[in-house]
């Protein structure tokens, strides 16, 4: 079953977030959009902090997952904002993203 699926937050709406709270946890991918990135006009206004995959460990390798988690650690600490921005940086430096996890040192 793929359902694909959108929810707008703190609305005041205590219906909306009931439903997103109901929704929230049972996919096996979350991305979440940051306000304040976007109206810093940085795309995409990813959340990386909040966004990501359940159980990734099935679906890369663990030399993968292991540098994914170095660059992980690399940026916390910052804020979300800052953190996309370094991340963007960092990924527009290479031409894939296999070619950026084998140039990590580690």
């Amino acid at each position: 079953l793929t359902i694909v699926a959108t929810a707008l937050i703190e609305t005041g709406s205590r219906m909306d977030e009931l439903i997103f709270q109901e929704f929230k946890g049972t996919g096996n991918m979350e991305l979440v959009l940051d306000r304040k990135i976007s109206d810093s006009r940085v795309y995409p206004a990813v959340d990386i902090f909040l966004s990501g995959t359940r159980r990734e460990e099935l679906l890369l390798q663990p030399w993968e997952l292991e540098k994914i988690n170095l660059i992980r650690r690399g940026l916390a600490g910052h804020k979300p904002s800052e953190a996309i921005e370094r991340l963007l940086m960092f990924v527009k430096k290479f031409p894939t993203n296999a070619q950026m996890l084998k140039e990590i040192p580690g």
